[in-house]
């Protein structure tokens, strides 16, 4: 029995030391996630920075690729150059006489025994004792000051022959770029840095450098360094973000959990009590919550064959593919076409709402002239106005800043406009005013319409409320909820007034910038 608890003690002690070790990183919870960003932010920085290098590796390879090439191609062409001018040199070397005038970029000819003697000579003089040693071993191609001279063994003798270095490669082919003949004498082009591409031209002791352009090969590179920087610190904001968000949410269901345990440590009956109470409660919001996803996602999930079915009516009406063989179908074609379009807008409105009432809605406020983009609503809203006979205009006034998103302000503007040319009869009347007051901005939208009953005003702005009138297509009933919404997140309001017969008034105010 005692042998069996010796067993046992070291593996108890290590299970309750690796337990407590465990439990250390939740005691601070704030701290163990900064470790882990630091060390998430640490891993993107070493990888970035491990990619920037092969990637500048790659370039430079590359770099040295195309320079190599172009040093292939400048290599061919003299190689062929210096074979015309050797033939050229054989010619004239085995003539008796070089009386004859020279050929064209020919400066002079030469022909020695082996020792430098010169035997026959035409043309520019040519120094045959000091290249004719070496001539002996291969052949010789020389840069001198206005002039390339080749010399080389022809029958027991030494011919050379001087010619222009144009003859030998055009200017246009050495920009960064040298061509070395023996002994290292430039034959053309300037002496290139130390980083070059080198390619031997043939059988001659001629070769072609090609310098590297460090600064081209490398500036795709120096441009993509900002993406490197993205990638590094992109995940590290993100993951600092989502780690502020579920320490928040941790601490936040951490204190929920603590008060519910000091609750069930008072008296049974009033901690039952305050704990369903908790419970209904997280319960609704989680509702509220699960409700307006589901609304959002289903709203997104209905717009997409939507739009299939709106695209293959539009097919259908227009015969894009042939003439229809009924005149009833293109008819019934154009009212699915419509049917849709009037579906997907609903659809868009409450989507847009139930992202107003999930705090998904984005608003960017900012100081603005709010004058210009009522003005802009009004401009838009013309052709609608004057189709149906509705006299549409908006009071000149000086310009008033506001501090809100000019979106929203135009979407709210642009469904008030709306309503008040949809609510009011041929040959009525929509005006619209902006005043300053003490601290805010108001824009009144007022119309000539019926106005509404007291029942209908107290229930204005209530989502999917819609108000039935005669000869008019109303919507989904969402958008007084939707302005209502939008004025209230940028610190606004909007008032309605009616009466019945009379017309009604919308007022948006802002406040003032």
């Amino acid at each position: 029995m005692a042998g069996h608890e010796a067993a046992a003690w070291p593996t108890a002690f290590l299970q309750g030391t690796l337990g407590k070790i465990a439990a250390l990183p939740t005691r601070n919870i704030r701290a163990t996630v900064l470790l882990c960003v630091i060390a998430i932010a640490g891993s993107f920085a070493a990888a970035g920075a491990l990619q920037m290098r092969l990637d500048r590796a790659h370039a430079m390879r590359q770099a040295s690729y195309f320079e190599a090439r172009r040093a292939r191609d400048i290599a061919a062409v003299i190689e062929a150059n210096l074979q015309r001018q050797q033939r050229i040199a054989r010619q004239l070397a085995s003539q008796v006489s070089l009386d004859a005038p020279l050929p064209a970029d020919i400066i002079g000819v030469a022909v020695s025994d082996r020792y430098g003697n010169v035997v026959r000579a035409a043309g520019a003089e040519i120094d045959m004792r000091a290249i004719a040693g070496a001539a002996q071993d291969g052949t010789v191609v020389l840069g001198t000051p206005g002039r390339t001279i080749m010399a080389f063994r022809n029958d027991g003798e030494i011919a050379a022959l001087a010619f222009a270095p144009s003859a030998l490669i055009p200017a246009g082919l050495t920009d960064d770029a040298d061509v070395t003949g023996t002994a290292g004498s430039i034959l053309a082009g300037t002496p290139t840095g130390s980083d070059a591409a080198v390619v031997p031209v043939g059988r001659w002791p001629v070769a072609v450098r090609v310098s590297l352009d460090d600064g081209a090969a490398l500036a795709a590179w120096y441009g993509s360094l900002p993406l490197y920087l993205f990638v590094i610190i992109g995940p590290a904001l993100v993951g600092a973000m989502l780690a502020a968000v579920f320490v928040r949410e941790f601490e936040r269901r951490a204190k929920a959990s603590e008060a519910i345990r000091s609750l069930r440590s008072t008296r049974p009956a009033e901690a039952r009590l305050l704990v369903r109470l908790a419970n209904a409660e997280r319960e609704a919001v989680e509702a509220h919550r699960s409700r307006s996803e589901f609304v959002a996602h289903m709203s997104h999930e209905l717009r997409t064959p939507l739009n299939a079915v709106i695209g293959f009516a539009e097919v259908i009406e227009r015969g894009f593919y042939g003439p229809v063989g009924h005149a009833k179908y293109i008819e019934y074609a154009r009212d699915i076409g419509q049917a849709g379009r009037s579906l997907h807008a609903k659809i868009g409105d409450i989507l847009e709402f139930a992202n107003l009432e999930a705090g998904r809605y984005p608003l960017r406020p900012h100081r603005f002239d709010v004058t210009d983009v009522v003005a802009s609503c009004v401009s838009e809203s013309a052709g609608r106005a004057f189709s149906r006979r509705i006299d549409l205009d908006m009071v000149p006034s000086s310009p008033a800043q506001v501090i809100a998103d000019p979106l929203a302000v135009r979407r709210i503007v642009t469904n008030l406009l709306s309503n008040a040319l949809l609510y009011t009869p041929e040959g009525g009347r929509v005006r619209v005013t902006i005043r300053e007051d003490e601290g805010a901005v108001a824009v009144t939208v007022s119309d000539s319409g019926k106005g509404f009953s007291p029942a209908e005003a107290e229930a204005a702005g209530t989502a999917f409320r819609r108000f039935e009138r005669v000869g008019v297509s109303t919507g989904a009933g969402l958008g007084l909820a939707i302005v209502m919404g939008l004025a209230r997140r940028m610190g606004g309001a909007l008032k309605l007034s009616s009466a019945h017969g009379e017309g009604t008034s919308a007022e948006l105010r802002l406040p003032k910038g």
